[in-house]
């Protein structure tokens, strides 16, 4: 029998077909998958909830992908990043791996996380100054109670950086760790600013101590444009296998190939809609 020891994974996943990270029942979940994976493996019984040693860096919401998730599991050396693949679905892609010591964790011990999130934002619509603006507010230690359900650890201290890419905002927000839907309100909250639909003094009545009014809160931005892109493990030294990242590469591009192609179909429709009713319009090629 092979002996195990605690291993780290970096672990991607295209979320929008889950409805989250953590185990829910009767739903499909990214952890549950990765479960399944190591049943099929024979890594994990079929009666174990979990594997020993088992923990992850973050709690993804429903819709939210990620390139840098890391899960810690006892495992023989033989689970490599390729051999989890091999039964993992096609859409969650373990990709690196790191030996852990027998003490780590990989939810405590992680020492920042980093969000990215893609906001559709043309330059006709937002106002980039102000958007920074609030940005700069938001940076910086704040009781963030009006901007999670979460009830306790509200207290954060978050970095929010915005670089302009065409259409987009592209935001990248760091903390050592977040409440929930955090990131996605704070998302909401800079980019009302920045549309003019929210002031600065709004922002700043957000981070009051005193509960915001139903009609004032924060409605947290769409989960698909955000993913967890980095996790940092100050004591941790990752290794990518070939295999398993040349894997992970053809199955993003496949997914972006087949965006791209839906993105075309909706704009010959939308485009269509505005035409002759009664005329065809084909693309033939002459």
């Amino acid at each position: 029998m092979s002996s195990s020891s605690l291993h780290a994974f970096r672990v991607a996943y295209d979320g929008t077909g889950y409805y989250g990270f953590q185990r829910q029942p009767d739903v499909p979940t990214v952890e549950d998958s990765i479960f399944d994976a190591l049943r099929g493996l024979e890594v994990l019984a079929p009666d174990a909830a979990k594997p020993a040693g088992y923990a992850a860096a973050g709690r993804t919401d429903a819709g939210v992908s990620a390139l840098a998730q890391t899960i810690t599991l006892e495992a023989p050396d033989w689970l490599t990043p390729h051999a989890l693949n091999s039964t993992l679905p096609a859409d969650v892609r373990a990709w690196a791996s790191a030996d852990a010591p027998n003490d780590f964790h990989a939810t405590h011990h992680a020492s920042r996380r980093t969000y990215t999130y893609y906001l559709y934002a043309p330059e006709t619509t937002v106002d980039d100054n102000r958007f920074a603006a609030a940005c700069d507010a938001l940076s910086g230690p704040h009781d963030f109670h009006n901007l999670t359900p979460d009830n306790h650890n509200t207290e954060r201290a978050p970095t929010l950086e915005a670089v302009r890419d065409g259409h987009y905002l592209v935001l990248t927000v760091t903390a050592g760790g977040f409440a929930r839907e955090l990131v996605r309100q704070l998302v909401s909250l800079a980019h009302d600013v920045g549309t003019g639909r929210a002031t600065l003094e709004t922002l700043e009545r957000a981070l009051d101590p005193d509960p915001l009014p139903g009609h004032e809160g924060i409605a947290p931005a769409p989960p698909e444009p955000l993913v967890l892109t980095g996790v940092d493990y100050p004591d941790l030294e990752f290794a990518v296998d070939p295999d398993a990242a040349d894997s992970a590469q053809k199955v993003f591009e496949t997914r972006r190939l087949e965006r791209q192609t839906a993105a075309r179909v909706a704009s010959h429709i939308e485009s269509g809609i505005d035409g002759d009713a009664n005329e065809h319009d084909g693309d033939a090629l002459e």
